[in-house]
């Protein structure tokens, strides 16, 4: 069976998300200041991240760009072999996560393909970020999670029905 409605939903989802809360961040907050929300834990703060997470790469802004457009690549590369509705879905968001921070990073100031990500959640001055990168790290998390509970992402290729291949008691 084909999870590919759930990828393409998760995906598509979360790149709306993300857009809209940046759009919102974008008119609603000024740049810099911040609004507690639970108390120094979590604020809202408006900046401007050039760089990776923990501003990792500031002056490497195009090669995030391309490392991005390999991500995005990959996974949907690999999203049709989810093996999975959960596995579909958890590709669906990290999809979504590159592709909400590569619409940024190629359309956003000062240039395209080296556009500065909009990120407004401020967790404890531990690092400030956006709702691509909740999806980013929360499928990452799932994923690791995942594996270590012996779940499979990924369908073996050309498994039929999208399924890992039965194997008989001989292994044959």
């Amino acid at each position: 069976m084909s999870w590919r409605p759930a990828f393409w939903l998760a995906a598509i989802l979360t790149v709306a998300v993300d857009q809209a809360t940046k759009q919102w961040a974008l008119s609603a907050l000024e740049p810099g200041a911040r609004h507690p929300l639970v108390g120094e834990l979590l604020s809202l703060q408006l900046v401007f991240n050039s760089g990776a997470a923990f501003s990792f790469g500031n002056s490497s802004t195009w090669i995030l760009t391309v490392v991005a457009l390999g991500l995005t690549a990959g996974i949907l590369w690999y999203g049709r072999r989810a093996s999975a509705p959960w596995a579909a879905v958890l590709l669906g968001l990290g999809l979504g996560g590159a592709v909400g921070n590569l619409i940024d990073r190629l359309f956003r100031e000062p240039s395209f393909g080296q556009g500065h990500v909009v990120d407004f959640i401020n967790y404890g001055d531990f690092f400030i970020g956006n709702v691509a990168d909740i999806a980013i790290v929360g499928a990452a998390v799932w994923a690791v999670v995942a594996g270590l509970m012996g779940r499979r992402l990924l369908a073996h290729e050309g498994a039929p029905g999208g399924h890992a291949p039965e194997q008989s008691a001989h292994g044959v």
